[in-house]
């Protein structure tokens, strides 16, 4: 079997080659932290075996970051036979520093040159550059099946020369750095296959590398980092000024950054830009597709296999009440809601695609900085928009441990796909037209409830350390159809996945429980009164905690504890209390009674508040599970008991607030209140991220580092 690792820079393709090569799906993106840890598949090409390990995006080989971290392990530990070194054409000077130390490191190295850009930056002579850096050079568009057939030959190639002795030649510039003055440290420490990596250990003890001083107990400091980065940048000069032309264009630069990256106009064009992606997936087209969806559902799937179900069983049968309520009625209420939650992510991977989700972090480094955060932030954030739970695992490359804490923490707070459905069947209930309003302020309070908190853990019990943030701008890019449909297709996947599995199963619970009695006496479903049920005799001991909140009814409260095991299910449950089976505007229309009583004492006060505390109590146990895993179980408990504090809190106040709105002004008003206060909030944002900001301006290869 071959070993080889893929490793490259962010932003130069590696994933997608990956995905090209191994005929995987794995997700890829324009930021750090979306390849978290190694990922390997193993494939036959031309009767060989290929494990191919995808390594994290990484800018070098100091394990200055969790990448870094993750990847010189991998490849100072592991059996690595080779590594694909993969270099976009349009930023060769920034990504052959890291070729340049897999050169140092010994082990054979294939660079592959990714073309991203339909236009590239500068013609390349790639037979000149491969005589230069003396390895094999192969230049590919890895959107085009051509190019993993070109890189596997390649892989072959020189498999077949390691076997019979090739040895990489080592670049001419070490010379320069007088290493075998350090050859007297490496007899220090334990360390493993010190001759194999003899030169790499040299130039990092050299770079006072401190976990490489660590691994052989080196206090001393030479001081050389920038005598070495300025020799290895010099040999790139030089290479390059031989084999590439004059640079027709900067890397990166666009008209565009002018609008979207202007101090005024950076935070008003973000908001915008979310709000228009919002209101397309879940009022005028989401709405449209989703009850179209409802509408086929019905007629060509539900009502047939209903009639069948009641021929073979009978009407009165328990068989048939748990068909009926609990798969048709408790999973058809979710599957309608698949176009929405598709048409979400479709618009978060167009902006991936487009390189604009990583201005919006520049944009909101400023602010973010105030409570604790950095930019890198603002991915995990964003990502927890879809599913928290892929997003807590994008948080692993935050430099700073209290840091990666808080962001996980907070990802929660971020409103996922899963809870739309609720603000969808409940707010479009008590407030119609308007609940475009109440999506838009429940999305928003999530965010400034997770700001606050992180300048609460920031000013108590997780202060954050001094971070830099180096942020490299791609090019704008018009969206690869290819790509953004294998997204959709992977979410959607995963969507049914979890109807079919995690959701199916926990409506078939939810159903047993509210009709049996706890002497599993099957109730027939009629739950209305007397309490017999063992969900209403539970929900009944648990509603009085509610009641200051606006809502105590026993059918509320068990669809949040049901909600816990994933968030569609309190829609779920709601459908099947109520015995919905037409789709999600029926649903919208029944809820106003939850199992025969009135849901919210007939008060839209009350909804709203159940919705905020929808919003912010505790993620679903997946997330938990992830959280755990990432932070620590003493943080996730933590974690979950400020969840719910917040959400008590937060949800009495929305309460106590929209009741005196109401008895004063109407809804009116609480509309022109929040306007005022998001407009508020925008300008002092705005204010907080002129104060600081460096300056804005296109380099050549450069990036921008704030500290």
């Amino acid at each position: 079997m071959i070993n080889v690792a893929l490793l490259g820079n962010p932003n130069t393709g590696k994933t997608t080659i990956y995905n090209s090569l191994t005929i995987s799906h794995e997700h890829v993106g324009n930021w750090h932290g979306v390849t978290v840890e190694e990922r390997a598949k193993i494939y036959k090409y031309k009767n060989e075996e290929i494990k191919m390990v995808d390594l994290p995006g990484v800018y070098s080989l100091s394990a200055l970051s969790y990448e870094e971290g993750v990847t010189i392990d991998y490849l100072l530990n592991r059996n690595v036979d080779m590594v694909i070194n993969i270099c976009d054409a349009s930023n060769l000077k920034r990504n052959l520093y890291l070729t340049l130390s897999l050169l140092e490191m010994g082990i054979p190295c294939i660079l592959v040159v990714n073309q991203i850009d339909k236009r590239p930056i500068c013609k390349i002579d790639f037979d000149k550059l491969e005589k230069l850096l003396g390895l094999k050079v192969v230049y590919i568009n890895a959107q085009n099946k051509k190019g993993s057939l070109l890189v596997n030959d390649k892989i072959l190639e020189l498999y077949r020369e390691i076997k019979n002795g090739h040895v990489q030649a080592k670049p001419v510039y070490l010379r320069e750095l007088n290493l075998s003055k350090m050859d007297g440290y490496l007899n220090l420490g334990k360390v493993k296959k010190v001759d194999r990596f003899k030169d790499f250990y040299r130039i990092k003890l050299l770079e006072d590398d401190e976990k490489i001083k660590g691994m052989f107990d080196i206090k001393e400091s030479f001081g050389q980092l920038e005598r070495v980065a300025e020799v290895r940048y010099s040999y790139i000069d030089d290479v390059l000024g031989k084999c590439c032309g004059k640079n027709e264009r900067v890397y990166g630069q666009s008209k565009l950054d002018k609008i979207l990256l202007n101090r005024f106009l950076a935070l008003p064009i973000f908001i915008l830009i979310i709000a228009a992606a919002f209101y397309l997936t879940f009022f005028s087209l989401g709405a449209w597709l989703s009850d179209g969806l409802n509408f086929l559902l019905d007629k060509c799937i539900a009502s047939p296999l209903l009639r069948f179900m009641v021929g073979v069983f009978g009407e009165e049968s328990w068989i048939v009440s748990l068909f009926q309520v609990a798969i048709i009625g408790g999973v058809g209420s979710i599957l309608g809601f698949l176009p929405q939650v598709a048409l979400l992510f479709f618009f978060l991977s167009l902006l991936e695609d487009s390189g604009y989700l990583s201005r919006v972090a520049f944009v909101f480094e400023d602010i973010l900085g105030k409570v604790g955060l950095s930019g890198k932030s603002v991915y995990t954030l964003l990502m927890g928009f879809g599913c928290s739970t892929s997003a807590v695992l994008t948080a692993r490359n935050m430099d700073d441990k209290n840091s990666k804490i808080k962001t996980g923490l907070l990802t929660p707070y971020m409103s996922c796909s899963a809870k739309f459905p609720i603000y969808s069947v409940l707010g479009g209930a008590f407030f119609g037209a308007n609940n475009i309003f109440v999506i838009l302020g429940l999305y928003l309070l999530g965010v400034v409830i997770a700001i606050l908190m992180s300048y609460i853990y920031e000013k108590t019990i997780l202060k954050s350390k001094e971070q830099s943030f180096i942020l490299e701008f791609p090019p704008y890019r018009v969206m690869n159809v290819k790509r953004t449909f294998s997204v959709l297709f992977l979410n959607i996947k995963e969507f049914l996945t979890r109807v079919g599995s995690v959701i199916l199963a926990m409506n078939i619970i939810v159903w047993i429980l509210s009709n049996f009695t706890i002497t599993f006496r099957f109730v027939g479903g009629n739950i209305e009164g007397g309490g017999v049920s063992m969900l209403e005799t539970f929900g009944h001991i648990l509603s009085p905690i509610f009641k200051p909140l606006g809502f105590s009814s026993w059918g509320l409260v068990s669809a949040l504890i049901a909600g816990l095991v994933a968030k569609e299910v309190i829609v779920s449950s709601i459908a099947m209390f109520n015995g919905v089976q037409e789709g999600s505007m029926a649903l919208i229309g029944s809820s106003l009674m939850i199992a025969g009583s009135p849901a919210f004492f007939g008060s839209a006060s009350s909804v709203l508040s159940y919705l905020v505390f929808c919003l912010l109590y505790f993620p679903c146990i997946a997330t938990a599970s992830v959280l755990a895993k990432e932070i620590g179980r003493k943080w996730l408990i933590i974690g979950l008991i400020s969840e719910f504090i917040i959400a008590y809190i937060v949800s009495f106040m929305v309460y106590r607030f929209a009741l005196a709105v109401e008895s004063f002004g109407g809804w009116a008003v609480l509309i022109l209140i929040a306007t005022l206060v998001i407009i508020g909030l925008s300008i002092w944002a705005i204010k907080k991220a002129i104060k600081g900001r460096c300056a804005f301006s296109h380099r050549c290869n450069k990036s921008c580092k704030k500290r």
